[in-house]
């Protein structure tokens, strides 16, 4: 076949498919796809006895030795001309699935927006949304007189707008629809489908930025980092700045700086309950440049912006962890805020942490990489002591406002002097009325949601268990239900026990739901809300809590984990713990280092303004070193004591770490395959560079209806952790074991 006057040649899509298979495939392109295919386009494939939209990875002008003809099948469609995957998150995807160990496929598929990688035949974008939009064919003549009045208000509207939306027309001239038909059969407008971009920052429009001067050491902390961006080289700084010190400001100018040198930005934050906060701050520093990138858009609306940062519309990026694969164009500067949180973390395959990706992709762009906390994580902190990150520090507050005053509350002593458990100690409830008297607002941490954490039945003592996991359902007063916090299984309040069929019912624990429901009988004058997991699913319902709270409008703020962090409201002065105690007896080496994130961060919401804070809380582990580093702000301190543990017990930084579970929904098969996994693992560790624990029940040893066992390697040599994981899973797999039922995870940041 001649193509353009020569000969074409048969070229090869080696390429990687969105599911947990591991291997990439090469499929055979006829001549019009060799020509136009390209390594990051979508090509429909057949697998199996089904098609699949799969990934080319590389475009091969031979088959590679292990393949002969009759090997490979015909791929069927080339969905892209132009790749959706960039050389560069092509590149960090590869890595991805290298260190982590996951399929690339499933790298790739994290990468892009939602509904781009269907299944089925005929894979195409996301729809765009197309709106009609009406303009004047012509300008208004002498004709005019033979019109309607209808009919010349939408004339006159047109003329004084210019092109509008059919709706937003309609609505202004106080016109029908049938005007509007009438105006188009005589030729005076057009009437045209166009696409709009769906903005999910439109609410946002017309805020105002807000100028700071920065302080000295806010300003030294600036040129340094300005001085490394100017150099147009990999640089990692850890900044350490106390809550409240002027972190975000410092991100801001430094993405301006990036944007004055002709590169992007981009700011990861670790919740979607900060992206709203943090979006709008951008949108009116930066305008219609910023991006914003999180699970709770609209599919349509993570297309649009997707789009606007591929093309380079949008140059300024903000958002949750899978932002770090936003297809940004000539990046200068990534932002890791609150760089400590665990949510950085891909809990699912493909397990990955976007900070530690974003380190990557700053040094494969020679960009630079600032992680910001109040608390940083341990390995941070190791790295920047190491040298490996330039450390900066930001000691105080801005203002020279003082810390929050601190004191924990034992809840020993409270329960002998009422001689039963409470909720909240007497001097907690002192202090939520004197900070309402005041006309001073408080928030209130507990982090556990729903009402109760389970139900009891007070006749034979059993609990009314989740069917597909090892735990109790949580009691959801609101929708009188009981739901599992894990697979999110739901059904009816029971009104007997379900196993002895007695009525006495009892419920068990505290969560937020159950707080602001006592407060608000406790305090009937109160102005309580709530923010947790279930609030934030109501997108404007969440984002609305948080302004009425800014505003003034609510008094107390009851919530989990998501209000302790990156939240600025000057007129707190009261935060209120009611309960650290579970997260400090959870069976996961990084217990204690939470609690102390936990408690450091939400006591920094606290005295922002100019008036003082204090945190009260509540534990029944006063003496814990948690605790006590937290409430005297000393990061240092804990640091050096949680350090001392790490290391006496060969935990992470001193060791690589991973991870290894074995899952199914045969218990005995499980246990067998976790058995012959270790005996794997112990023939390939020939030069016993690494230690194995387990196998062992997982602490949440059952889970959406499936036996888990764990086992854990640690190694000093991470290329031998990884070289004694790799050989024990290939024997493994050869020996008859199915791959799909064993995790492996990489640096896991929880063993639970």
């Amino acid at each position: 076949m001649l193509i353009c006057g020569s000969v074409a040649k048969t070229s090869y899509a080696e390429v990687a498919v969105p599911l947990h298979v591991y291997q990439t495939f090469t499929y055979r392109l006829n001549a019009e796809q060799s020509m136009e295919a390209k390594a990051g386009s979508r090509l429909v494939v057949p697998l199996g006895r089904t098609v699949v939209t799969s990934y080319i990875v590389d475009i091969l002008d031979e088959l590679p030795l292990s393949l002969t003809e009759t090997d490979i099948k015909d791929a069927q469609t080339l969905v892209d001309t132009d790749p959706v995957c960039n050389p560069e998150i092509l590149e960090l995807a590869r890595w991805v699935a290298d260190y982590y160990a996951c399929p690339l496929g499933e790298v790739i598929k994290a990468a892009l927006p939602p509904g781009m990688s269907p299944k089925a035949r005929g894979a195409s974008f996301a729809k765009p949304k197309l709106r009609r939009f009406v303009r004047l064919r012509q300008p208004l003549d002498s004709d005019e007189e033979k019109l309607g009045d209808a009919q010349r208000r939408a004339l006159a509207t047109l003329e004084s707008n210019g092109p509008m939306a059919l709706q937003s027309l309609l609505k202004t001239s106080g016109v029908s629809a049938a005007t509007i038909t009438s105006l188009e059969k005589k030729a005076l407008i057009e009437v045209s489908l166009e696409a709009v971009r769906r903005d999910p920052l439109s609410d946002s429009l017309g805020i105002k930025s807000e100028v700071h001067t920065l302080t000295t050491p806010q300003e030294s902390v600036l040129t340094q980092i300005e001085q490394q961006m100017n150099s147009g080289t990999y640089s990692a700084f850890l900044l350490h700045g106390v809550t409240g010190s002027g972190k975000t400001e410092i991100y801001m100018r430094a993405m301006n700086k990036a944007l004055s040198l002709g590169r992007s930005a981009m700011m990861l934050v670790p919740e979607i309950a900060l992206t709203p906060v943090f979006s709008r701050r951008l949108r009116a520093r930066f305008g219609d440049q910023v991006a914003i990138f999180h699970s709770s858009l609209q599919k349509g609306e993570r297309f649009d912006e997707w789009t606007r940062v591929k093309n380079g519309d949008a140059r300024v990026v903000i958002g949750t962890r899978s932002a770090v694969f936003a297809p940004v164009k000539n990046l200068g500067l990534i932002v890791v805020d609150e760089e400590h949180e665990s949510s950085y973390r891909q809990q699912e395959s493909p397990y990955y942490n976007a900070r530690d990706v974003a380190i990557v992709r700053a040094q494969k762009e020679s960009a630079t990489v600032v992680l910001g906390s109040a608390t940083p994580s341990l390995e941070s902190f190791h790295n920047a002591r190491k040298g490996k990150y330039t450390l900066l520090n930001l000691p105080e507050r801005i203002n020279a406002r003082p810390m929050a005053t601190a004191k924990i509350i034992d809840m020993r002593t409270v329960f002998a002097r009422h001689g039963k458990p409470r909720v909240f100690s007497d001097e907690l409830l002192d202090a939520i009325r004197e900070t309402r008297e005041r006309g001073e607002q408080s928030i209130i941490l507990l982090n556990r949601r729903g009402y109760s954490s389970f139900i009891l039945c007070r006749s034979c003592g059993e609990t009314v268990q989740c069917p597909n996991c090892d735990v109790t359902l949580t009691y959801h007063r609101s929708e009188r239900v009981i739901v599992c916090h894990y697979c999110n299984h739901r059904e009816a309040v029971p009104r007997v026990c379900p196993s002895c069929g007695k009525k006495y019912i009892y419920y068990v624990g505290e969560g937020t739901e159950q707080l602001e429901e006592m407060l608000t009988l406790l305090f009937p004058a109160l102005r309580v809300a709530r923010i947790d997991r279930d609030t934030t699913a109501r997108r404007k319902v969440f984002e609305q809590s948080l302004a009425d709270f800014s505003a003034g409008k609510i008094d107390t703020l009851v919530g989990t984990q998501m209000l302790a962090k990156g939240h600025d409201f000057p007129n707190v002065t009261l935060v209120g713990v009611v309960s650290v105690d579970v997260g400090l007896a959870l069976p996961d080496f990084r217990a204690a280092e939470r609690t102390f994130q936990l408690i450091t961060q939400v006591a920094g919401r606290a005295g922002r303004g100019d008036r003082p804070g204090r945190v009260l809380i509540q534990t029944y582990h006063p003496y814990h070193y948690a605790l006590r580093h937290a409430c005297a702000q000393d990061y240092e301190s804990f640091y050096d004591e949680e350090l001392r543990y790490r290391q006496n017990h060969s935990y992470p930084p001193f060791v690589a770490l991973a991870s290894l579970l074995v899952h199914g929904p045969d218990l005995g098969r499980v246990r067998s395959d976790s058995l012959e996994l270790r005996k794997q693992l112990d023939a390939a560790n020939e030069e016993r560079k690494c230690r194995m624990l387990g196998p062992a029940p997982a602490p949440l040893s059952r889970l959406k209806g499936e036996h888990r066992f764990q086992l854990l390697i640690k190694s000093r040599n991470r290329k031998e952790l990884r070289r004694v994981a790799d050989a024990a899973l290939k024997n493994a797999v050869d020996g008859g074991m199915n791959l799909r039922t064993v995790n492996l995870e990489i640096d896991p940041v929880s063993i639970m």
